[in-house]
């Protein structure tokens, strides 16, 4: 079975986009931006909904730096409100049931799966017992006022083991986990 590796972008106040802001918040700096072209699963498959499909596609055909590299990998886009033909490059309409279609994914794939943004996606995958990695940029800014998209609400509690951290340009953090989901806090 291939593993399955939840990948957010996230200010320091736990939101994944804000009004007004540019991408990355403005803040991706050549360190980061390097790493992200160095990922070894550059090639590997990417989960998303309509609405980080809509903005993702969107910073695409602008060619913002850093999405290009995107064109070429398989992309399932779980919605009920897009439609056919897709316009990004390798990019499948996804109308079934998320969870079912992922769990055979992850049996029948060649290569693992990653995530991108996709809030409630990520939510119903971690839920389902369907993922194997949880790793979060953290940019530093605090969008309070304008952030959008608060990604840990709703969630319930995960307990996460670290198994790599970085920082990028002096001023982002990545942070990996193994992500274990409890039924009760620890102690309970």
């Amino acid at each position: 079975m291939q593993r399955l590796t939840i990948d957010f972008i996230i200010s320091l106040d736990g939101y994944g986009a804000a009004e007004g802001w540019p991408g990355w918040w403005g803040l991706e700096g050549p360190e980061y931006l390097g790493w992200l072209e160095g990922l070894p699963e550059q090639d590997h498959p990417i989960l998303m909904g309509a609405n980080t499909y809509r903005l993702m596609s969107a910073f695409a055909e602008s060619e913002t730096e850093g999405v290009d590299s995107l064109d070429d990998v398989p992309k399932y886009v779980f919605s009920s409100t897009l439609k056919e033909p897709l316009t990004w490059a390798n990019s499948t309409l996804v109308r079934e049931d998320a969870v079912a279609f992922v769990r055979t994914l992850k049996e029948t794939s060649d290569r693992p799966l990653r995530t991108l943004g996709s809030v409630s996606l990520c939510r119903a995958l971690l839920l389902a017992g369907l993922v194997d990695r949880y790793r979060v940029v953290i940019f530093p800014v605090i969008t309070g006022a304008t952030g959008q998209e608060r990604i840990f609400d709703g969630y319930p509690d995960v307990r996460l083991d670290l198994i790599e951290s970085r920082t990028f340009d002096d001023r982002s953090q990545l942070l990996e986990y193994i992500p274990t989901v409890l039924d009760a806090p620890p102690g309970g």
